[in-house]
């Protein structure tokens, strides 16, 4: 009640700005049968536990208007993103660069085919893939347009809240010297993480002027892969949404994004019990809940002022392949799609090597973008799944009062370390797509253009 009572005291200041939100989904559900996304072999889904949705709020503040999509999907890459936005270009309007689309990394989401695939994908799944593919652009574009639709005068208002009891850093020091990633619960090798988490719960309101929140933004740094099986599901973002709207209202949008948890997950180490089950993912989101609960009573108004879009294409270097790699990794490629065919550091180091060689030389292009709403709010998109040092130092260095990192937003380039992690290897560096200091680039850029934002008027 708190929270509606802070609208009703602050909504003509806000509204004085102009603001005007709205927000729209469209389910994603695939049919049964189709391919799950994820892992390194293939499965097909076999129901549903939750449906899969893609999730928008458009701001319009003056003339300029913006867009932040969320998908229930693992990964979105780049050329879904590109016709997304192409067809929100066209309908509702909304520039091309200005729209933001992440991904939530659900592992209980689909395969989303692109020209290269570790699936080796044939049959009845391979058609529903296929399908599929063609249509989800559309829809996420769909979800945009219904949002822009609903577009009508609302406050906005944030607050940063803090859960460290659910994330973990899954890399650590192990007593051999070596670094380890997932070493299993209870591993006595195991000395201490080698990284920190990032515990920060940014939640940003939006109400209209009829003292009610239409969507809420809530972001989150861990990964989503919790459930396991084979039936759909959002994972703990499911829970999170269902509670928060038997919270305020039953059309509640809760648009969630994963900050950057490239070497973070939810496994205690130090805690005996199984952790891949629907209750696991449960009690994530109800906890996770609770603390955007608690935000909803802290939240402070943010001056609409002017709405802002940048975005830059940073060019990454690639890693460095050693004389023989693309012979052995062709030898390991027939066993891609199969679970067990091969070790499973062979079948990631082995898709590796074969997408660098394909790019011939070419460096990675990954967007960086900021849409920022006055001077108080920015929200940062990041293309991969980025090591969450380099999501601290972003939010660190940034002049924005409320700042919110979204990690595998308009692209997925794999895992992005940090410059230290390069050395130490383990599980992320054998799978990168990018050279040593690629993420020190990504967050150059990133924090350039918050503070060149920040100084304009």
């Amino acid at each position: 009640m708190r929270f509606l009572a802070i609208l009703l005291a602050l909504a003509q200041t806000v509204l004085a700005a102009d603001l005007k939100v709205g927000a729209g989904a469209v389910k994603i559900t695939p049919p049964e049968g189709a391919p799950m996304a994820g892992y390194y072999y293939n499965r097909a889904a076999d129901g549903v536990h939750d449906d899969l949705w893609a999730k928008a709020i458009v701001l319009e503040a003056g003339t300029a208007r913006a867009a932040l999509v969320s998908c229930d999907i693992s990964a979105l890459p780049r050329p879904f993103i590109e016709e997304a936005r192409r067809l929100i270009a066209q309908n509702p309007g909304i520039p091309a660069e200005n729209v933001m689309i992440s991904a939530t990394h659900t592992h209980t989401g689909p395969v989303l085919l692109t020209a290269g695939s570790r699936y080796n994908l044939g049959g009845e799944m391979l058609r529903i893939a296929r399908r599929y593919a063609e249509d989800l652009p559309g829809k996420i574009a769909e979800s945009v347009r219904l949002a822009a639709a609903a577009l009508r005068p609302a406050g906005a208002f944030a607050a940063r809240g803090r859960e460290d009891s659910l994330t973990f850093n899954r890399r650590f020091h192990m007593k051999d010297g070596t670094v380890g990633w997932n070493p299993g619960k209870l591993n006595p090798n195991i000395l201490r993480p080698a990284g920190p988490i990032d515990p920060d719960v940014p939640v940003v309101a939006f109400g209209d002027s009829e003292v009610k929140p239409a969507a809420v933004y809530v972001n989150y740094a861990m990964h989503q892969d919790t459930v396991g099986g084979t039936e759909y599901s959002a994972d703990y973002a499911f829970t999170l949404s269902r509670l928060l709207r038997d919270a305020f209202a039953p059309d509640l949008l809760t648009l969630f994004t994963v900050g950057c948890a490239g070497n973070l997950n939810h496994f205690d180490v130090a805690w005996a019990d199984p952790q891949r089950s629907h209750g696991e993912a449960s009690r994530i989101g109800t906890v996770l809940a609770a603390e955007v609960l608690k935000m909803m009573r802290r939240l402070e108004p943010i001056p609409a002022g002017t709405l802002k879009a940048r975005s830059a294409i940073v060019k990454l270097p690639l890693p460095e392949l050693k004389e023989g790699d693309l012979e052995w990794a062709e030898k390991i490629a027939p066993t891609f799609g199969r679970p067990d065919a091969a070790p499973f550091l062979d079948l990631v180091k082995a898709f590796q090597i074969l997408e660098v060689e394909a790019r011939k030389g070419k460096p990675i292009g990954a967007e960086v973008q900021v849409i920022a709403l006055g001077k108080d709010a920015a929200w940062v998109g990041m293309p991969g799944e980025i090591f969450t040092e380099l999501g601290l130092a972003i939010k660190t260095a940034s002049p924005y009062r409320f700042t919110v990192v979204a990690e595998l937003t308009n692209d997925s380039i794999g895992y992005v370390p940090n410059l230290k992690a390069y050395d130490e290897g383990a599980y992320e560096v054998v799978s990168t797509r990018c050279g040593p200091g690629s993420g020190e680039m990504l967050v150059d850029a990133a924090v350039r253009m918050l503070i060149e934002m920040h100084k304009e008027k």
